[in-house]
């Protein structure tokens, strides 16, 4: 803590906002005075925050969680230190990982969940190095949960209604929220690459630097953050819905990911530059168990609208090179930079268990030695729809999947499909405006 300390000291902190990933991907925490931060040197928080559903329910599973909601102990990631730049007076945060009393992680944090996954590629002499691509809406504000949502009114006093697919100008309609994004960015050591117009209205990605994974996923969890408050500041929406609107396409969070040795030799490419058996089975792995991890890539109702009525969202298994046809893309590159894209997880997904995923499907792949299918060099983007269509089949999926409840833990697992399966109950509930269109006099 004594860097933490002095860092509080030079940047005269008043208060520190000490942050956990929930479930969801959201914030958790506690805002605390800085003097009594330093003084305690962490916080405690009932571990039931992860038991929560993403409409604040909780499931019904009684045998599974523990109600006596005992504490956590957290610990800050002191690496994590930085400003919250938004604030008023001189703020800091702070991710912190969760541990019980005798000092272990707390299975059902998702950064102990990925940190978990980490720690038998380093068993390997293994290091995956990642990059996310995250795409995202702007959106009018919306007061009414009833009324579609609609582009937001550019600087020209016109919402978009063309698709405008990497057009600079269409990024410049909203220059003024993109220098508060990258001013934000910058206070906070967020390593953004490059903004891009994607092929929706108002929709954009933003590219991160490869790195490691648990400071990769930190950054994304940040910056999904920092987008929807710099929005905010001008009277607008930032939604990372999976598919926030029915005409337009859906937002994904590519994975881009390679794999080196301690000296930082591409371990999947071989000498000669051709693909390296590792790297065969690391996708072999992405082919076999994405059915039963697509609950993480897809968490929400909304979810399965991307992945089965979005433009460019993947439908298969198949593999290619230089194909975004495919689920798993091999972009083009030298043998040092060879990596696969896990096209799968939206934009919705929690990023630490989304990582987790694809580096644990990789992982047995290689483990096992799997072999993958053919490359796939045509255009599949018209075949037949082969992943789970439903949050409710994809629980199924995760529940009979023997091999990712070993590495995952099997109470996490089980914890996780019941607040999932809860929140697909609460929605099936909810009556829609189509039925009362379509059935209300016809049936």
């Amino acid at each position: 803590m004594d860097n933490v300390r002095k860092w509080f000291e030079e940047n005269r902190i008043t208060e520190v906002e000490c942050l956990i990933p929930d479930i969801t991907g959201n914030a958790r925490g506690k805002i605390i005075p800085a003097s009594k931060y330093l003084k305690e040197g962490g916080m405690r928080l009932p571990e039931s925050i992860f038991y929560q559903t993403v409409t604040g329910d909780w499931p019904d599973d009684d045998d599974l969680f523990d109600w006596t909601e005992k504490d956590m102990n957290l610990e800050p990631d002191t690496d994590s230190v930085r400003f919250v730049p938004w604030a008023k007076e001189p703020t800091a945060q702070l991710i912190h990982d969760c541990y019980d009393s005798q000092g272990q992680l707390i299975g059902m944090a998702p950064r102990s969940v990925l940190r978990k996954v980490l720690a038998l590629y380093e068993k390997e002499g293994w290091k995956p190095i990642v990059a996310p691509e995250l795409e995202f809406f702007l959106v009018k504000k919306n007061l009414d949960w009833d009324y579609p949502l609609e582009p937001p009114i550019g600087r020209n006093g016109r919402p978009e209604t063309a698709r405008q697919s990497f057009s600079i100008d269409a990024v410049n309609e909203f220059d003024p929220l993109f220098e508060d994004m990258y001013d934000y960015c910058e206070a906070q050591n967020l390593d953004v690459d490059t903004l891009v117009h994607e092929s929706g209205a108002a929709q954009m990605e933003i590219n991160f630097d490869h790195g490691e994974p648990i400071l990769a996923c930190d950054q994304v969890f940040l910056f999904k953050r920092t987008m929807r408050e710099a929005a905010l500041q001008h009277d607008t929406y930032a939604t990372f819905m999976a598919k926030p609107m029915e005409d337009e396409p859906g937002s994904a969070m590519h994975i881009h990911q390679s794999l080196v040795d301690f000296n930082g030799n591409n371990l999947f490419a071989n000498e000669d530059g051709s693909n390296s058996q590792m790297f065969l089975s690391f996708i072999a792995g992405l082919q076999q168990f994405t059915p039963a991890s697509i609950a993480f890539y897809a968490p929400n109702v909304n979810s399965y609208r991307r992945l089965m009525f979005g433009d460019s969202a993947p439908i298969n298994l198949q593999w290619g090179i230089d194909n975004r046809t495919v689920g798993l893309r091999v972009p083009l590159s030298d043998p040092q930079n060879r990596r696969v894209e896990n096209r799968f997880a939206g934009a919705d997904a929690n990023p630490y268990l989304a990582m987790a995923l694809t580096l644990a499907c990789g992982y047995i792949g290689m483990k096992k030695q799997l072999t993958p299918s053919a490359e796939e060099t045509g255009d599949v983007s018209e075949d037949r729809y082969t992943l789970p269509g439903t949050l409710e089949e994809a629980l199924v999926k995760l529940e009979q999947c023997e091999e990712l409840k070993e590495i995952l833990g099997e109470r996490f697992v089980n914890c996780y499909v019941a607040v999932k399966r809860k929140e697909y109950q609460t929605y099936f509930k909810v009556i829609s405006s189509w039925e009362r269109e379509f059935l209300l006099l016809n049936v």
